[in-house]
């Protein structure tokens, strides 16, 4: 029984840490206990809980009819090995992987956990290098660097195009729905009935901890994404270390809602293999946090209480608002829950609340909310804060397993890490892979950290930013992009998104404001009907934005910390170019980089909110 005020229980680590100061200032941060021991393999999690809990079910997604359809564990056992079977009759390997390009789906999880079962790696991509653009540039890129031995498109009509125009018409097909013309497709049915092949099991023991799970994709501001090797050590390495942080998984199966795409670590990896690792049931989210997706996952909330949950900041704000008119909704979603946990941006001050106060008001106490620090490189899990704070902001100690090295670079202390979740490197490319490490083995983040309490690990730390997108004003004063970035998102008071600051090589500093659209409609009369560009532009809109700005740099006690200016973007960040992942998280230099006659056109106007088509007018004139 909890009472108003009080922390909802939920059993997690008690870290005891040692540090280590170095004569040249770096700092080195570890547990003291050794982490656990874990599988050779993520199928012996699957095999377990195959014999333990057959009737379990372990993923499930919405059927026509719209009801839950699930898949149990015995089942998901049977078809490992038949669609396990299907791979090693096509001759795939290391060398000729098995490429995803579908959203997330049941028939996407079990053909890739099917692959891993015979010691085949995967590769999910992203649907956008498919789907969207023209030329499916980075998409040929992409399979150029792995070469790909199979496909799979659950719906072969909508990925044709991208299919024929990429891949060797030689390459076998998977389809659940739809054919490629040109390419001899194999419906799902037909893989998943395939007769069991006698060596099945010789096949899955040979996989080890060294084995290559899979290939993800993280993205650059330019050039080709790098595939990162995800190992199978890497995966039960990193699942124990969550296990371990997040003990409650334990004491029961944990129930999942999850939208998030696969391609990315966070989700595809992380969420996917929590249900694995302990028994739980994932039921996958076809919705997204978009003011036309939320619905979807509202929907969804509404008929499962889940125990851990994940959304990026700007889904908790939507989130918050749809609880707040809906107590049955919300009193679903808090039922059961654990922990809450933030990634993919810095959450407002005000969301964090909300939450908070919308858990009190539901259970009588608040609920155990966090957020950590990890990459695609340290497969994710390297960082969680699991002591309870009053704000977002702080990413926690390393975990059980995990060493943590601090690096004075430029006035920060850029991250770095060592432990068995860390990747051998990128697929292919021994240069990329030497600069990622340091002389030690340490792999190399590029972010920056700063401590909760100067001089105590233990209390955890604060992202300060990442190092590569940290620049110089004209008055050579470095400014903290990532810190300025979270610090103005949450002075907008939930009407921007995010942030991409500019002002490098110039006097002051100014922002791209991205905006919030479900925030922004609250200010004008009839604003859901219009149009982003009127919308954003509407004066009451302007008014309100130059308000919190003012006041915003009212609080700045120097020009790194001032935003003198601000543009609105009223066209979207683009995925094709690598502005923003399908997580919704924001890539500084991308957007910089393509967006730079917005940047010509803020500076060429004068201080306040500009928009788009005003500042280029400006340009325009001065030229």
């Amino acid at each position: 029984m909890t009472t108003k005020g009080e922390m909802r229980p939920a059993r997690v680590w008690q870290p005891r840490l040692r540090e280590e100061l170095r004569a040249d200032g770096s700092r080195v941060i570890w547990q003291e206990e050794p982490l656990g021991d874990y599988p050779e393999r993520l199928s012996d999690r699957i095999v377990h809980w195959a014999e333990a809990a057959p009737e379990r079910i372990w993923m499930a997604e919405r059927d026509e009819s719209g009801d839950w359809a699930g898949v149990t564990y015995a089942e998901l056992n049977a078809l490992m090995r038949r669609v396990g079977s299907w791979m090693m009759a096509q001759d795939l390997s290391v060398e000729r992987p098995l490429m995803i390009l579908s959203e997330n789906s049941v028939a996407h999880a079990v053909v890739a956990l099917a692959a891993q079962y015979v010691g085949v790696p995967s590769a999910a991509v992203a649907p956008a290098y498919s789907l969207l653009g023209e030329g499916h540039g980075k998409l040929r890129d992409i399979v150029g660097q792995v070469t790909p031995g199979a496909v799979f498109a659950a719906d072969g009509a909508r990925f044709a195009a991208a299919i024929a125009d990429v891949f060797a018409p030689d390459v076998p097909v998977i389809t659940v729905t739809g054919d490629v013309p040109g390419h001899a497709c194999t419906r799902w049915s037909e893989v998943m009935a395939t007769e069991v092949a006698p060596g099945i099991e010789a096949a899955r023991l040979a996989v080890g901890r060294d084995t290559i799970a899979k290939f993800l994709f993280t993205s650059g501001t330019t050039g080709s994404p790098k595939a990162v090797i995800q190992t199978q050590g890497m995966m039960c390495a990193n699942m124990e270390m969550v296990l371990d942080c997040y003990r409650f998984l334990g004491d029961a199966p944990p129930v999942l809602v999850d939208w998030a795409p696969w391609n990315h670590v966070a989700s595809g990896s992380k969420v996917f293999n929590i249900a694995i690792y302990n028994g739980g049931t994932f039921y996958i989210d076809a919705g997204k946090p978009t003011p036309k997706g939320m619905a979807e996952t509202i929907r969804n909330l509404a008929e499962v209480s889940p125990t851990w949950y994940f959304n990026v900041p700007s889904g908790f704000e939507m989130l918050c608002e749809a609880m707040q008119e809906n107590d049955a909704l919300r009193s679903r979603f808090f039922a059961k829950l654990q922990l809450i946990m933030y990634a993919g941006a810095g959450m407002a001050s005000h969301t964090w609340q909300h939450l908070q106060e919308l858990s009190e008001a539901t259970v009588g106490a608040r609920t155990l909310m966090g957020s950590g620090l990890g990459a695609t490189e340290t497969a994710p899990f390297a960082m969680f804060c699991t002591d309870p704070q009053e704000t977002p902001g702080n990413v926690g100690i390393p975990a059980r397993g995990v060493v943590l090295k601090l690096v004075p670079v430029e006035g920060k202390l850029e991250v770095r890490f060592k432990g068995p979740n860390v990747t051998p490197g990128y697929w292919r490319s021994p240069e990329l892979t030497q600069k990622a490490f340091d002389e030690e083995g340490f792999y190399n983040m590029g972010d920056a950290l700063r401590y909760a309490v100067p001089g105590d690990a233990a209390a955890g730390f604060l992202f300060d930013g990442r190092t590569a997108e940290n620049f110089k004003l004209q008055t050579g004063t470095w400014v903290a992009v990532g810190a300025m970035r979270a610090k103005l998102v949450d002075a907008m008071a939930g009407l921007v998104r995010d942030a991409v600051i500019t002002g490098e090589n110039e006097a002051e500093l100014g922002a791209l404001l991205v905006p919030f659209r479900p925030g922004i409609e609250k200010l004008v009369a009839g604003g859901y009907a219009m149009s982003d560009a009127d919308l954003f532009a509407h004066p009451e809109v302007r008014a309100r934005l130059e308000a919190l700005l003012g006041d915003f740099a009212a609080q700045a006690t120097g020009s790194s910390g001032r935003i003198a200016r601000a543009l609105v973007l009223d066209a979207p960040l683009e995925m094709s170019r690598g502005e923003v992942t399908d997580k919704g998280s924001v890539n500084q230099r991308a957007v910089l980089a393509h967006r730079a006659d917005l940047v010509a056109a803020l500076y060429a106007g004068g201080p306040g909110v500009l928009f788009p088509t005003a500042a280029r007018a400006t340009v325009g004139e001065r030229a």
